[in-house]
């Protein structure tokens, strides 16, 4: 918690692994085999811990304390907010795979512009402290690198982005994928209250909130093909985790008045055309439920099929593009950074 209010905007870091163990991973295991024990030490080192989880056929998703946490056989991702030491997951985590017979080959790394700066702890300081970890942290053969900071040319908020991949993943394997990276701020003061708990409403557990809220806000609604794990947080705050075949979707609120946050992120397959209508429809609702008067959007794919139907969805909804920046990234392929704020009446 920072002095002067709580860090909504997430670090979000993710990492590809290889092995050469086929029935490990066919079997849909891989580092699906971390014990939970594990997972508690690796959590420790980043200062959060686990408040909810479910799992399907396909991978582990996890609520934390600060955000989420995604277990794939050969995938692992982590967001978290408030002042947590993310990049200190990265050591434990190889160690652990390494000893499921499994390598890194790949890190993506991305944040916003972090509300209140000067209270992120040692390795977070700045965009330049944080590459400087992540070069000394990752194997010498992730040799393909890349640092970038993704301007806005009318807002403050500006997308850090840092890539590394070894010589066999430079074009990602899962080229068919898009994540898609949603930061919302300045909040509908109406519509962020639904995120407090109400008065004498204490005594419920985080999970039973989390289901009421879910339900009050819409949240529900955005996906309703999803299975939702979801925890409210006391005074107020809220996450979730959606789950649906191999897909996730994940949404995390901070709503206090004047440092007001809200992230939606989700990912599909460019080769799945109900995947990318979906992403019009679930990006509509998802802003609905917060109506932000501004917001910044992440798109990453190895293609430029997605982004436009980011705009095509946000117009709409008053929302005016502001600005946007590319980049082509190692091991992550296109990243286009766009922002928008709500048109003035």
């Amino acid at each position: 918690m920072a002095m002067s209010g709580f860090e909504g905007y997430e670090k979000r870091l993710e990492l590809h692994f290889f092995g050469d163990d086929p029935v490990m991973l066919d079997n849909n295991l891989g580092l699906r085999l971390l014990d939970f024990e594990s997972l508690e030490q690796v959590l420790n080192a980043v200062q959060c811990t686990v408040v909810s989880a479910v799992a399907n056929q396909y991978f582990d998703a996890y609520v934390l304390s600060e955000s989420s946490l995604f277990v794939y056989p050969t995938k692992i991702i982590i967001k978290t907010c408030g002042t947590t030491q993310l990049l200190k997951s990265i050591r434990p985590l190889i160690h652990y795979a390494c000893n499921l017979g499994l390598s890194l080959c790949s890190c993506r790394y991305t944040r916003g512009t972090f509300i209140f700066p000067k209270a992120q702890p040692s390795p977070h300081t700045s965009f330049k402290e944080e590459v400087i970890c992540l070069e000394d942290t990752l194997p010498h053969n992730l040799c393909y690198r890349k640092a970038s900071v993704m301007p806005s040319k009318t807002t403050t908020n500006s997308w850090h982005v840092f890539t590394a991949s070894d010589e066999s993943h430079i074009i990602p394997n899962d080229h068919d994928i898009y994540t898609v990276e949603v930061c919302m701020t300045d909040l509908d003061r109406v519509l962020a209250r639904k995120f407090f708990l109400p008065p004498g409403g204490g005594n419920k557990s985080g999970d039973v909130a989390g289901k009421e809220m879910t339900k009050i806000t819409g949240i529900g609604d955005i996906n309703p093909r999803a299975m939702i794990c979801d925890f409210a947080f006391d005074p107020c705050g809220y996450s979730m985790n959606g789950v649906h075949n191999d897909r996730y979707s994940t949404i995390h609120v901070t709503p206090e008045d004047g440092f007001s946050y809200a992230s939606f992120e989700c990912v599909g397959s460019i080769f799945d055309d109900d995947d990318i209508e979906h992403l019009v429809g679930t990006l509509r609702k998802a802003v609905q439920v917060f109506r932000p008067a501004t917001l910044s959007v992440s798109t990453t794919c190895a293609s430029h099929e997605v982004w436009p139907r980011v705009t095509h969805a946000l117009e709409p909804l008053g929302l005016k593009c502001r600005s946007c920046a590319a980049d082509e990234f190692p091991a992550a392929g296109s990243i286009v950074f766009q922002t928008f704020t709500a048109r003035r009446k």
